[in-house]
């Protein structure tokens, strides 16, 4: 589904449907592959090397078109799943409003802990991400001032997950919101943050 728009706050960041071109999905979907890849992988030392090569060689291509952060295009295709970055999980987007966003995700091996369970420090990040876009629809930008989460069971790599974020309160600029996280009918992590909203001209 579209985004929600986001009103306010200094410097809102601005979302967009063609930087890059079409063709940017796909290459961000194939440095999501690379990064599954890499990490799954037990490679002979010379396939290790050639990927080594062609990889220095995308990252002095990339490095040409450096901009600054507000013109850039990863985090801001609001088209694409992630919007087009690959730092956090794949997120969908089932339902969002300005109280509520329920979200399907799977994690690949690129986020494994052990033993077939999500790294713990993915969990908070990924929270961060769904319940400060929630906390930032509709209303003027704010920031993380705490995030607390509760582990329940583990998070299982290659499976099936849901994100249900709300809207508990708001008061002044203060933004409270929970989130759960499941497997199925499995709790496997809570939390509850605080989102402050900025002050004018405040970065």
């Amino acid at each position: 589904m579209s985004e929600p728009g986001n009103i306010g706050g200094f410097r809102p960041r601005t979302y967009r449907t063609d930087g890059g071109g079409p063709d940017f999905g796909r290459m961000i979907e194939a440095l999501r592959r690379v990064q599954e890849g890499i990490t799954a992988a037990d490679a002979p030392e010379a396939v290790v090397t050639e990927i080594a090569d062609m990889l220095e060689k995308i990252a002095a291509a990339a490095e040409t078109y450096e901009v600054d952060e507000h013109a850039m295009i990863a985090g801001r295709r609001s088209d694409l799943i992630g919007r087009g970055q690959a730092l956090i999980p794949p997120l969908e987007y089932d339902e969002w409003d300005e109280q509520h966003v329920v979200v399907r995700l799977t994690m690949g091996r690129y986020y494994l802990g052990a033993n077939g369970a999500a790294h713990g420090g993915v969990i908070p990040l990924v929270f961060d991400e769904v319940l400060g876009r929630l906390a930032n629809t509709g209303r003027p930008v704010s920031r993380t001032a705490y995030l607390h989460v509760n582990y329940r069971s583990i998070t299982p790599i290659g499976a099936p997950l849901r994100i249900t974020g709300t809207v508990d309160r708001i008061e002044g600029r203060k933004r409270f919101v929970t989130a759960t996280l499941h497997h199925g009918d499995t709790l496997c992590a809570d939390g509850e943050a605080l989102f402050v909203a900025l002050n004018p001209g405040q970065p």
